[in-house]
């Protein structure tokens, strides 16, 4: 069974007074993706372990714990990145949208579900030719349409008023927080359904980092994100829904607000008030 979020109870009026009427709770949306007793393996060494988590749709859930508790390897199985490692493999299933990602061919999986690494990685091509390499590969643009989209790529990222004059300069001159959001664009550019953020923000210092955030508040109602993050408090700001991983193992998962200020497990509370990790 998946491990959706529990959402917390309201406070109990005192005795002999009447309850105050509370609104209703908004509706969450369905899972977009839904993982279910996820177990996987590098050689003969286990990394995680029965991992089960429903990712709402168009919400942002974030994985946090500390380094080597799985919380990448689970993120990089989401698209099959993880299909590149020699002698690994996973148990269980992911779902994208009910379709089981195993069956899905792999190119149009991480079309549907791109990904952010941790360090921005353009090609040594220029600004425009990385936003229009997506769209080139899989047929996505004509000629004529190719710079209109290349253009809404870079505005989503909130890159373009910064790039427009210097589209065909290399990539490489932009700064870390500008290529960042160049490799966000390149992924926009295909339209994912999902977009997976590992540790995006890692290398970044906090004006790149804060432009960051600011752009997955915006895109949030466009595509549903789950991201890894060892700052707890980059977390508490973008994320709907928080999961703490510990030596392989989803230890908790919940309301953002629920995970920060009331978690329900001991091993959250400790790594939360920086008891350890």
């Amino acid at each position: 069974m998946s491990n959706a979020p529990e959402f917390a109870s309201q406070p109990k009026a005192a005795q002999g007074q009447k309850a105050a009427p509370v609104p209703p709770a908004a509706p969450q949306p369905g899972p977009k993706l839904r993982a279910s007793n996820v177990n996987f393996y590098y050689g003969s060494f286990q990394a995680l372990y029965d991992v089960s988590l429903d990712m709402l749709t168009n919400r942002v859930t974030a994985l946090i714990g500390p380094s080597g508790c799985g919380k990448s390897t689970f993120l990089r199985n989401l698209n099959r990145i993880n299909d590149t490692i020699r002698n690994s493999h996973m148990e269980g299933q992911i779902l994208l949208d009910d379709e089981d990602v195993a069956a899905v061919d792999v190119t149009n999986l991480r079309r549907r579900v791109g990904m952010v690494f941790q360090r921005p990685n353009p090609f040594p091509k220029s600004i425009f030719d990385n936003v229009a390499y997506g769209l080139r590969i899989n047929g996505m643009a004509t000629r004529s349409d190719l710079r209109d989209k290349v253009e809404r790529s870079l505005q989503r990222a909130a890159l373009w008023d910064e790039v427009k004059d210097k589209l065909h300069d290399s990539a490489y001159a932009l700064s870390g927080g500008q290529q960042q959001r160049l490799c966000i664009a390149r992924a926009l550019a295909v339209d994912p359904e999902v977009l997976l953020l590992d540790e995006p923000c890692s290398a970044l210092d906090p004006i790149a980092t804060a432009k960051i955030e600011e752009l997955m508040f915006t895109l949030k109602d466009q595509c549903t994100m789950v991201i890894v993050t060892h700052n707890m408090q980059q977390a508490a700001r973008v994320a709907d829904f928080t999961g703490f991983f510990l030596m392989g193992r989803l230890i908790e998962y919940n309301l953002t607000d629920v995970i920060f200020r009331n978690p329900a497990k001991k091993e959250t509370e400790d790594y939360i008030t920086g008891r350890f990790g």
